[in-house]
């Protein structure tokens, strides 16, 4: 068969780690070659990956919730935290350096936060408790 006046677009992906701007992050277009629209996206997959273990603290249930609704709560905050966890995979599978050490940079600093958090909780009750019995 013969197929005549066709075009094809196609869209070459790097197979293999490189550095610059001239990347595809998650859908044609963007950064588009553009050094602003890169740094933008090295930023937003940045928080994107700080948001992705921020959310991996599960949320508490409030005292008076059904089962029904904490359960439904949590697995809101789940769903969303593995969407974004994709989309960090997503965009690290383009192979951009940059991309993949914002990525790990996010998720380094999103663990700190939490870890952070958890460790001043537990320092106040500790003083809290230490307090009380003196």
């Amino acid at each position: 068969m013969l197929i005549s006046n066709c075009t094809i677009n196609t869209i070459s992906m790097q197979k293999n780690l490189f550095w610059g701007k001239d990347v595809i992050i998650l859908f044609p277009g963007w950064p588009d070659h553009n050094l602003g629209m890169y740094i933008l996206s090295l930023a937003f997959v940045f928080l994107l990956a700080v948001a992705v273990e921020v959310l991996s603290v599960s949320p508490v249930v409030k005292p008076g919730w059904s089962p029904f609704a904490g359960a439904l709560n949590q697995a809101a905050v789940y769903a969303l935290r593995v969407a974004l966890a994709y989309l960090v995979m997503l965009s690290v599978m383009s192979y951009n350096l940059g991309i993949l050490i914002l990525a790990v940079a996010g998720n380094v600093l999103g663990f700190f936060l939490v870890k952070y958090r958890a460790l001043v909780v537990a320092a106040r009750a500790d003083a809290s408790i230490n307090a009380s019995k003196a």
